[in-house]
Parts: structure tokens; C-alpha cells; sequence
């Protein structure tokens, strides 16, 4: 068997593993999913499994990582059809909302990842992908003289923490017009940022 065709299983049972793995997680939680479920929903073997993540958590990482950047993708695809700057900021941040009322990644991105890997881990991980833009598109945003001069890192928590509760807060929700008016808050409460 050439080099090749190992790396290419390797890579296989990896993404096998990733796929149940977030699947489980995302339906009935972290807590709920045993390393056994896993690998008999991926058709591999414990030790496949050991060979690739250290255990469950280290597994959980790879799938968050996976959820995180699905959704970094989809908010920066959304701004980036946007012109200017203010509408790539609102249009992404309401982005976040409508892709964050999945209960899966709700669950696994919002609710399971600072539980299972810390909030420093899950802060750190966050930072990297869906925070790294929204810090980028407020730097700008200072820049051009659109938001007062101010340090962007605590700006940037701020939304992003606001963001999240009211994603939380979503999932609990009943009344279907809570999405919008949870929109139509963040834009108000956005449009306060902006120099008259």
C-alpha cells in the first residue's frame, strides 16, 4: 500500500470521525455522546479514534473548529456583498443571528464549546474566526470615521458578547418574531456607534 493511499484513509476515518462526532454532539449534546457511539457511527475502531484526537475533547475541538469557521464563512459571505463598510458590519452581525438559531450550532458552538474546552479556549477559538472579522470591519469602521475613536478589542466583545446572549436567549424563544426584532434591536443599538 503506497504512502498515498494511507494518507487518504487517514484523512477518511479523520473526517468520519469529525462527521459523526459533530452529528452526535450537535443532537443530543457532549455530555450525552460516548466514545463508543462515536466510533460505531463512524465505522472505525477506538484505536482510529486515539490515533487522530487525544479523546472525546480533543475530538469536540476539531468539530467546533469546524462549526466556528462554517460560520465565519457565512457571516464574511454575507458582508463581503456588501459595498460599504456600515452595511458590511450590520449585514454580518445579523448574519450571526440567523445562522446562530440553528440549535446545532447553537449547541455546539455556544453551549457545549465554553463548557467543554473553557471560556479562554472557546474565547481564543472565537477570536480567531467570526471575531477576527467583526474586530476588522470596526477597526475600519474607525478609521474612516464612521464610529468614534476607540480601542476595537473591547468594542469587539461587547458586540460579540451581545451577540451571543441574544443567540441564547433565541433558542429558548417561542414567538417567531423574536429573530426580528432581535435584528431590529442590534441594528438600533449598532446605529448608536455611528458619528452623526
Amino acid at each position: 500500500m503506497t504512502q498515498g493511499v494511507r494518507a487518504q484513509q487517514r484523512e477518511q476515518t479523520r473526517q468520519a470521525l469529525v462527521r459523526e462526532g459533530r452529528r452526535l454532539f450537535s443532537t443530543v449534546g457532549y455530555g450525552a455522546v460516548g466514545l463508543s457511539e462515536i466510533v460505531r457511527a463512524a465505522g472505525v475502531t477506538k484505536g482510529a479514534l486515539y490515533h487522530h484526537f487525544s479523546g472525546k475533547a480533543d475530538l469536540f475541538r476539531a468539530v467546533l473548529e469546524q462549526v466556528q469557521q462554517e460560520v465565519a464563512e457565512r457571516i464574511a459571505e454575507t458582508a463581503d456583498a456588501r459595498e460599504d463598510t456600515w452595511d458590511q458590519l450590520v449585514s454580518g452581525c445579523q448574519a450571526f443571528l440567523s445562522v446562530s438559531t440553528d440549535p446545532a450550532i447553537q449547541r455546539t458552538m455556544l453551549v457545549d464549546g465554553p463548557a467543554v474546552l473553557g471560556w479562554s479556549e472557546w474565547r481564543a477559538m472565537n477570536e480567531t474566526t467570526s471575531g477576527r472579522h467583526l474586530a476588522q470591519v470596526l477597526g475600519e469602521l474607525i478609521a474612516e470615521g464612521t464610529i468614534a475613536p476607540q480601542p476595537v478589542e473591547p468594542l469587539t466583545h461587547l458586540l460579540s458578547g451581545a451577540m451571543n446572549e441574544a443567540v441564547l436567549w433565541l433558542a429558548a424563544s417561542t414567538n417567531p418574531r423574536d429573530l426580528d426584532d432581535t435584528q431590529d434591536a442590534l441594528v438600533a443599538m449598532l446605529e448608536a456607534l455611528r458619528v452623526k
